[in-house]
């Protein structure tokens, strides 16, 4: 259920941030077992079933995990506590990115290659969650996000880049690898069989390093390589996996 967990601690704000893998859920068929998305196929029930679980498991309300709509675009959506729950039913909001200023409130970004970006301000009390696929890493999806961050409050921001498929599995035309390297040069790379490729969490981590983000951690899993986890390329019908970020306000010291 849970593949990888992190904690960043600041002195007012502590981040707890989580991807989750495919394993321990309800859901059956292509979607075994643990997938978090709507938008797939899979029963509606279901996913709310493994929604609720996940809510659980990482100690929040369930109608206080914020999930969107994703279009592989840059919108970002800024969601506090007064906001309508955005769990369940459906993903209301059309987005890629969110941003909170608020406690107990996880942010969700659902993938199955592309790469989720987990980011945190724990001194001024602000985190972000970012779904960067090809097409809105190379648009600027993650500065967008860093951009509302900073209107947010945000000034000295720490990044966790979750699993997504390496460039040795991300075969795509010589055009498409052109184009996308106009916008990012350092995701122009070589697939395992001597083919073009990319390499799309290396230009979320050069958008990073441009900003001025330090990376707390950079998970190494490729999706297309672990079965634990999903990927839609090397599986065509399947589900979602997460990235999941939330403060919590730090105990007053006594």
């Amino acid at each position: 259920m849970l593949h990888s967990r992190f904690v960043l601690s600041g002195e007012r704000f502590t981040a707890h941030a989580a991807f989750t893998d495919r394993r321990g859920g309800y859901s059956s068929g292509p979607f075994d077992s643990f997938n978090l998305a709507l938008h797939v196929g899979d029963a509606p029930e279901t996913v709310a079933a493994n929604r609720s679980m996940l809510a659980t498991v990482l100690e929040l309300q369930a109608d206080r995990l914020g999930y969107v709509s994703q279009v592989h675009g840059t919108a970002v959506h800024r969601l506090e506590l007064d906001d309508p729950p955005a769990s369940v039913p459906g993903d209301p909001v059309t987005a890629d990115a969110q941003v909170t200023a608020s406690t107990d409130l996880g942010l969700v970004v659902q993938v199955a290659d592309c790469t989720p970006v987990l980011l945190a301000d724990v001194d001024a009390g602000v985190v972000g969650a970012v779904h960067a696929g090809r097409q809105g890493m190379a648009d600027g999806v993650v500065p967008a996000a860093l951009e509302a961050m900073t209107a947010a409050g945000a000034r000295h921001v720490t990044a966790i880049i979750g699993p997504s498929i390496c460039p040795r599995c991300y075969e795509v035309p010589a055009e498409l690898r052109a184009a996308v390297a106009d916008a990012e040069p350092v995701t122009a790379s070589v697939s395992a069989h001597g083919t073009p490729a990319l390499d799309v969490a290396a230009g979320v981590a050069e958008q990073l390093r441009r900003a001025g983000v330090a990376i707390h951690r950079w998970v190494p899993e490729c999706t297309a390589e672990d079965p634990a986890l999903y990927s839609y390329r090397r599986d065509g019908e399947t589900g979602r996996f997460a990235g999941i970020i939330w403060l919590r306000a730090n105990p007053a010291a006594g």
